[in-house]
Formats: structure tokens, C-alpha cells, sequence
């Protein structure tokens, strides 16, 4: 049995060493949502392409108020979309909105409320309209610099990189209505078992639904792959090949339940009939200790826990790594985060655990001062649960407790690790 650590690492070199390539395609930026970028996307000019204002206010020259009060003739407006064509010089400024190009001789923006309107019976009358300043602005303050957030030719988005709402609002920026992408890995999901049948009948007492699969091919989906739901396999071994063969015309392999060592768990015995090489059986977490992971006919494959809970948890901490990387994805390491235990926990497992929990906010007291720790010491409490099967347990959790193999008593307050359900969105 290995560790954590060791197996995520199998994990990665095993597939980084395989030089499998996702194909490339295609697709309009509407589309491209959750989709893996195949190519960087560079900016087409600089970014912001003009030096912007980011305050209602005044344009002006730094040099000209670095004495108040600060007498100034207004000579005009800019506004976003409708730049002043003229430039600022001598004891001029031009009325200013923000995201307004910054005019010719300018290089700061006095903010509004720095400001005010001089009566027009107490200037020169040749004067329209002059505005006084309150105080003094350093060069480039209120301003963001032309090609400050990105240069002309400079990368905004690495190939590898998962496109979420930002990035699709970056790529549109850069003028890019169609993008370059990884094709989805195709994901076989085969729930074996007996016990196992279809959602929409009505089981016996000792039958349970096909949950397993529903979930994981929601998580498939919500990793960049393409589920594949295959029948239903049942301990006998033909059927379970047959089964099986049919998986390895996908890129990736789940297999859910069967890895086992009991009487009727032939997944492990077919796979070996079919020349499979397991790099790891086992792995010290609970729950999902018997996970497998290996390869055969060219083809990765998992052996899952067929415990709900386990199942879960096993793919978001294995599987996913494996299908991210097989969809272009660079490696990534899970994000554990912090937060205050609620109650005291004890563990004597000798392995990693993750246990459901939910993690939020917590106060003890109405006060703003304990509203603001609020925010700084979140609060994580074990969810009811019974154990592997519990899906109901599953459903409640928003994280899970991580507990070390070598921590064994918790004290409430204590800083723990969590690692939240979909830590990688």
C-alpha cells in the first residue's frame, strides 16, 4: 500500500511518460466555456490600448498642482468613447469620466471631490469655466498606463489552460471569436455488481440504484471529459471482459466496485487475462484504500471503490488528476485550505482521511468586530454520515477534513486542512 503522495505521483509520471496528445479543434468562442485552450492566445495591440482614467475627475498635469490650491481653466471633456482631441498645456484641464483616455499632455486625473467649481463672477471673464484643486495628484495617479495589463504580442492565456468566465471575456478582448482547443477525453464509466441496477427501477431490499456512475459521470463532465456510460457488469467474468473491452475504446478507463479481494471480484482477474499492468493497488486514504490505477491495451484505467462515498472522493483525488493531464491540462496538486475545527475529532487509522464536512463562517458574538473574524477564521464540523455508503452524508458536505496518518487527536479551534468538493473550479 502506498501513500497519498506517492500515488498522485505514479499518476503523473505514468501519463506525462506516455506523450498522449489530445487532438486539437475548433470551436467558436460561445462554446468554448470549460474547454482546455491549444494554443496561446496573444494580445493584438496594448492593453489598455491608450493610458485610462479609472475616476470621474479632472485630466490634468501633475507638475501644474503640486502646489494648493491650484487654479485651472477647463478647456473640455473626454468620456469613454468620445476621447478630447486637443491636448493639455500650461494651467489647462479637461474634464474627465472614468475609462476615458487620458489627453495629449496629461499625465494624472484629480478625483471629483478634490475639486471645486469657481463662481464665474470671481475669475476673468474670458475664462468659461475654471475649477479649482484641492490637492495634489503624483504623476500617472488615477490612471492605468497604456499597456500596463498587457502588451501587443505578449501572452494573456497559456496553452493548457482551462477557459472559465474570465478567460472567455480576455479572448474576446483580444479579438478571438473562435479558439483552438483540446478535444474532451472520452471517460467509459462501468458500475459493476450484482446488486447493481438501473435508476429508473424499483430495487429489491438487497439491490441498490446505479448511483455510482450518475455521479461520476457528473464529475467527468465538471473535469473536461466526455462521459460514457457502459451497461451495468455482473460478477461473471465473460460478461465483465466483454464489458471491459467495449471501456478501452475510451481514452480513459473507471472502473466502479469488483477491484476488491472477495469471492466474487473478478475485475482484477480479467484485467490481468486482458494483459493489464497495475501500477498501484492500494493506497493508504480512507475512505477508498482499494483503488488501482494501471494500464492496459494502451488505454489508463482506475478500479474504484464500489462505496459511494469512496468512489467520490477517489476520483475527485486521483481520477480527475489523471483526466485533467490526458485533456491537456498541466498537472495540478490538490489545494488543501484552512479553517478552525468546530468540535474534537479522533482518528486512529493510520491513514490519510477525508472525512465529509462543511466549512463556513462562524460567530459567537453579533459585534462588527466578531463579524470581520468571521471572515478570517472560517469553522469546519463533520457532517452525519455512517461511513462509505453514506451518499446522504456526501450530499451535506461542502469539503472534506483531511486528516494526516500521523494526527490523531483534534482539538476543537485547532487549524485543520480541508479540501473543498471541486476544489478545481
Amino acid at each position: 500500500m502506498i501513500s497519498f503522495e506517492q500515488a498522485l505521483n505514479i499518476i503523473r509520471h505514468r501519463i506525462q511518460d506516455s506523450k498522449i496528445t489530445p487532438a486539437i479543434e475548433s470551436v467558436s468562442l460561445t462554446s468554448a466555456g470549460g474547454r482546455v485552450l491549444a494554443e496561446d492566445l496573444a494580445a493584438d495591440r496594448d492593453y489598455p490600448p491608450f493610458h485610462r482614467s479609472t475616476r470621474d475627475g479632472f485630466a490634468v498635469k501633475s507638475a501644474d498642482v503640486s502646489k494648493t490650491p491650484a487654479a485651472l481653466r477647463v478647456i473640455g471633456l473626454a468620456r469613454a468613447g468620445e476621447p478630447y482631441s486637443g491636448s493639455v498645456a500650461g494651467s489647462f484641464a479637461v474634464e474627465i469620466m472614468t475609462g476615458a483616455p487620458l489627453p495629449d499632455g496629461s499625465d494624472a486625473v484629480v478625483m471629483a471631490e478634490y475639486t471645486r467649481e469657481l463662481d464665474p463672477q470671481t475669475v476673468d471673464a474670458s475664462v468659461n469655466r475654471q475649477v479649482e484643486v484641492l490637492r495634489a495628484v503624483a504623476p500617472w495617479e488615477n490612471v492605468v498606463r497604456r499597456g500596463s495589463e498587457a502588451a501587443a504580442g505578449g501572452i494573456v492565456i497559456a496553452r493548457g489552460r482551462r477557459l472559465g468566465p474570465g478567460e472567455i471575456g480576455l479572448a474576446a478582448s483580444v479579438g478571438k471569436p473562435e479558439l483552438q482547443v483540446f478535444r474532451r477525453p472520452t471517460v467509459a464509466i462501468l458500475p459493476t455488481g450484482d446488486e447493481v441496477i438501473a435508476v429508473d427501477q424499483q430495487p429489491a431490499w438487497f439491490q441498490v440504484r446505479n448511483s455510482n456512475a450518475l455521479a461520476l459521470s457528473a464529475q467527468v463532465e465538471a473535469a473536461g471529459g466526455a462521459p460514457r456510460l457502459c451497461a451495468i457488469a455482473p460478477d461473471e467474468k465473460a460478461a465483465l471482459r466483454g464489458l471491459i473491452e467495449e471501456g478501452l475504446n475510451c481514452d480513459l478507463l473507471l472502473l466502479s466496485g469488483g477491484i476488491s479481494v472477495g469471492k466474487y471480484d473478478f475485475v482484477a482477474e480479467v484485467l490481468a487475462e486482458l494483459g493489464a499492468e497495475i501500477y498501484f493497488q492500494g493506497v493508504a486514504i480512507r475512505p477508498g484504500k482499494p483503488l488501482a490505477f494501471g494500464r492496459v491495451r494502451d488505454k489508463f484505467f482506475f478500479g474504484l471503490p464500489g462505496n459511494p462515498v469512496s468512489t467520490f472522493v477517489t476520483f475527485e483525488l486521483f481520477a480527475r488528476a489523471a483526466l485533467e493531464l490526458l485533456g491537456g491540462v498541466p498537472y495540478q496538486p490538490a489545494v488543501f485550505l484552512k479553517a478552525r475545527l468546530a468540535k474534537p475529532v479522533r482518528q486512529k487509522t493510520g491513514l490519510m482521511v477525508f472525512m465529509p464536512a462543511h466549512v463556513a463562517p462562524r460567530c459567537e458574538s453579533s459585534t462588527a468586530a466578531a463579524d470581520a473574524d468571521c471572515l478570517t477564521d472560517p469553522m469546519v464540523e463533520l457532517v452525519g454520515w455512517q461511513g462509505s455508503g453514506d451518499l446522504a452524508g456526501l450530499a451535506n458536505a461542502n469539503c472534506f477534513l483531511v486528516i494526516p496518518p500521523r494526527q490523531t487527536d483534534l482539538a476543537a479551534g485547532d487549524w485543520v486542512d480541508v479540501l473543498p468538493k471541486s476544489w478545481r473550479w
